[in-house]
């Protein structure tokens, strides 16, 4: 579905990525991880179009790096940005709506928003409230979902679990894997390796704007170089 070739992100003289290739099979969860700065975040951003790159990034046989930001949603890119990225002064019910900004079928997208309140009940408690007042878990449960609405192909999400409490982590990972389950394909960029790793189908481990591993899920939850650097083991 997705095929990356030497992809590269500057920040003036920083050297955000240096040349990456990776690939996502249809139907896989992959995941990203490494630490603070690997250049993860980064790499989500240029697979959306939202920062300028070089290298080539080809979604469904189609080259997209020099298509706008706004038609690769309409291709079938959506990301849950990192911060949540919400728009606080407008209700949960607005924020999912403009999920589906792009879309004309109505049937399906009322199908769509019904299936995410199922996904989150506790969304649906709370779809007149205005977004900036809910917990941090809520706010991620409605950019999930907003992403969600514009029925992505390929759905990025930005460190879903962070700052979140580890029960709402763990109800974050079920979803993930119910929505794979169901046939979306995931690019999953976490700090929280462990959880990542098992949940996912493959993964790559970035460092320093490099990919330096790469593995199913299981072998790098036993790989020792992982254990020791993101693993605490």
């Amino acid at each position: 579905m997705l095929k990356v070739s030497n992809l590269k992100v500057n920040y003036g003289a920083i050297k955000g990525l240096k040349g990456i290739s990776f690939h996502i099979n249809k139907g896989e969860i992959v995941s990203l991880i490494g630490s603070n700065g690997a250049g993860k975040t980064t790499t989500l951003r240029a697979l959306s179009g939202i920062v300028e790159s070089e290298g080539n990034i080809e979604f469904k046989g189609k080259e997209i790096s020099k298509i706008p930001s706004h038609l690769r949603v309409t291709l079938g890119i959506a990301q849950s940005p990192e911060g949540r990225g919400i728009f606080p002064q407008m209700t949960v019910q607005e924020n999912l709506e403009l999920g589906a900004y792009s879309r004309n079928d109505k049937d399906q997208i009322q199908k769509d928003y019904n299936r995410c309140l199922e996904l989150f009940p506790r969304i649906k408690e709370r779809l007149w409230q205005l977004a900036g007042t809910l917990s941090g878990g809520e706010q991620q449960m409605v950019s999930i979902c907003r992403a969600i609405m514009c029925k992505p192909d390929l759905l990025l999400l930005d460190e879903p679990s962070l700052g979140l409490a580890p029960l709402i982590v763990s109800q974050i990972f079920e979803i993930v894997k119910q929505l794979n389950s169901e046939g979306m394909t995931i690019l999953l960029v976490e700090q929280n390796a462990k959880q990542s790793l098992m949940i996912s189908h493959r993964a790559y481990v970035l460092e320093t704007g490099l990919i330096t591993l790469e593995g199913s899920g299981k072998d790098l939850l036993s790989n020792d170089e992982v254990r020791r650097s993101y693993l605490g083991i």
